[in-house]
């Protein structure tokens, strides 16, 4: 039976991503050919990608995991190749985040982001909203609400994200 993967700080497999991530600042090739993937598909043929995929199968990624499961993988390596900072507030708290009297991510933005059920739009949505959040966010989270992307994840994500109060006219 296949072990549940688990991005957390206590997991090999979050501990694992964590360290490559802080390697991945001094490894300037291969997170600025990280950077430019503008797909998913663009991830999975990227040869720095696929040295961090052969890294993973040696830390415990399991090698009979799906597509599905390797196209999940492809897209936390490229995100994370956006990030700078290692923030500890939650993913839509750090969204959320008020820039004058208006959240980093609009409540527009964040809507549409929680509609998305394909991985490709995730990623790409991801990629644009990074910048706006000042490439600032929790790792292992990211990685973690990545992979588990669900109906149970946009919830929480709604939950954690500070709505703007509407105020009456």
């Amino acid at each position: 039976m296949q072990e549940k993967i688990s991005f957390s700080p206590e997991s090999h497999l979050g501990q694992t991503l964590h360290q490559w991530w802080v390697d991945l600042k001094d490894d300037r090739a291969s997170r600025a050919m990280l950077r430019r993937c503008s797909t998913l598909d663009e991830v999975s043929l990227n040869p720095a990608y696929q040295r961090f995929y052969r890294f993973m199968l040696a830390h415990r990624w399991p090698a009979e995991s799906t597509n599905t499961q390797k196209d999940k993988l492809a897209v936390i390596a490229s995100l994370l190749a956006h990030v700078i900072t290692d923030d500890q507030d939650a993913v839509a708290v750090r969204m959320s985040v008020l820039a004058g009297d208006k959240p980093l991510v609009s409540e527009l933005r964040f809507r549409g982001l929680l509609k998305i059920d394909d991985m490709d739009d995730l990623f790409v949505s991801l990629r644009r909203t990074l910048p706006l959040i000042k490439n600032q966010v929790n790792v292992y989270q990211l990685a973690h609400d990545i992979y588990w992307w669900n109906d149970i994840t946009k919830k929480r994500w709604a939950y954690d994200y500070r709505w703007p109060v509407k105020q009456n006219t």
